[in-house]
């Protein structure tokens, strides 16, 4: 089976660690949004692509059930101390060293995956570094307010509504996708877009014009994994539901055919299989949450529960 994850950050990492025990045919296609920690000091000193989210997922992808090759674990190590390396992880550098060798965000990350032992591939959405922004309410003058950056977007005391991508170099064009990224999408047999910050790590995909063609267009099944609580700043307050409906309001082409939630991060499961059916899918609710770290999705549960909507438990 060729699966497509979708998304940034914790979220990828754990659909991709749930797909790698289903299939070794796995890309992931990351955001390339991040502005902060030791991303953001590469991307504004180097100019390069924000290396943080995409080397998440090489270690996703590289990760053994006994911790993992010595490269896998360098590559997520961070340095210490309070010299000019500090808080840069030693994957970060390296990414955006083979970024300015190779001069080739898709071949330095092949080269990456090679390295660390990846069986699949990861892709950035688009080669070029992009810019969230997003419209807010709640805050102090009352009104709509604009935020700029993914930081500021996830930080962001007030309501998300919407958001918008561009790229800040050519703000008179709307930014690309990378074709590879496109390309496997098309190409795949399953496309999977969650769990993650809803707002900066999920929906920006969607923005992409020729990435959101492909979601429309690919004859995968679509399946969106839903977080297992709301994130504060962006989605505090929001029900399962709401994450579908915001889906929707940014995609209104988009038609998917199964929404994973856990059981127990669901309130109201009338209104989630209500939600999921006007999208064109269908709610599979399981024990899926990891009972030992809050806030994170059981690899395994999450691996079950997807085997069971594509039908590949009904066949083994």
């Amino acid at each position: 089976m060729r699966a497509v994850a979708l998304g940034g950050g914790h979220g990828l990492h754990a659909t991709l660690s749930a797909l790698r025990r289903i299939t070794s045919d796995v890309t992931a296609v990351v955001t390339v949004a991040d502005d902060g920690g030791s991303s953001g000091r590469l991307r504004r000193e180097l100019g390069l692509l924000p290396p943080g989210d995409l080397r998440q997922a090489l270690s996703a992808l590289a990760a053994a059930e006994d911790g993992g090759s010595l490269w896998s674990e360098v590559f997520q190590h961070r340095f210490g101390g309070d010299g000019a390396l500090a808080g840069h992880a030693v994957g970060n550098l390296l990414l955006a060293g083979l970024f300015e060798v190779l001069g080739d965000p898709v071949a330095a990350l092949d080269e990456a995956a090679n390295l660390v032992g990846v069986s699949g591939r990861v892709l950035p959405m688009s080669v070029e570094p992009l810019e969230i922004e997003a419209e807010v309410t709640g805050l102090e003058n009352g009104g709509v307010s604009r935020i700029r950056g993914q930081v500021a977007v996830a930080s962001t005391p007030g309501q998300v509504r919407r958001i918008t991508l561009h790229n800040p170099e050519r703000p008179d064009r709307p930014p690309a996708a990378a074709p590879q990224a496109v390309r496997a999408v098309l190409d795949a047999d399953a496309v999977f877009l969650g769990p993650g910050s809803w707002f900066t790590s999920v929906l920006p995909h969607l923005l992409l014009p020729d990435l959101h063609d492909a979601l429309v267009r690919t004859r995968a099944t679509k399946v969106v994994v839903l977080n297992l609580i709301p994130q504060p700043g962006e989605t505090a307050g929001f029900s399962p539901e709401r994450h579908l409906d915001v889906l929707f309001e940014h995609a209104p082409r988009l038609r998917v055919d199964a929404v994973i939630a856990d059981r127990d991060s669901v309130p109201t499961p009338a209104r989630l299989r209500h939600a999921a059916a006007g999208l064109g899918g269908r709610a599979h609710l399981a024990d899926i949450a990891d009972q030992g770290v809050a806030g994170r999705h059981d690899p395994d549960a999450l691996a079950s529960c997807v085997r069971e909507a594509l039908g590949l438990a009904r066949e083994q």
